[in-house]
């Protein structure tokens, strides 16, 4: 079973952020090709979603929590796996400091 993933408001302002950012800055092809990867991930944690690692959920304190890479780019899912869902919380460049984002008041938190 195939299960939706939903993206927060965070999460597609995190995704217009990346989107515009690449086709400002490399072109149309770059920002089409992180597209494409991000549909490839939404497709893969809709089928496996517990197949993302725990890490960030044991470091803050957040259950649930899940972390996936979006391949070819330097960004990482941060999502929440349901039995009817995936809930995508934030999608954060991996440079960045993620504790701090992910604790800060807008962390993008489990439903």
């Amino acid at each position: 079973m195939t299960k939706p993933v939903i993206p927060s408001r965070l999460a597609l302002r995190d995704i217009d952020e990346a989107w515009s950012h690449y086709l400002g800055e490399a072109g149309v092809a770059v920002a089409e090709g992180f597209l494409a990867s991000l549909e490839e991930a939404f497709a893969l944690l809709g089928r496996q979603g517990g197949i993302g690692s725990p890490r960030w959920a044991h470091e803050l304190g957040v259950e649930g929590l899940r972390c996936w890479p979006l391949t070819g780019y330097p960004y990482l899912l941060f999502y929440f796996e349901h039995d009817d869902a995936v809930d995508l919380a934030r999608l954060l460049h991996g440079a960045r400091d993620i504790a701090a984002t992910l604790a800060g008041p807008e962390a993008g938190g489990p439903r």
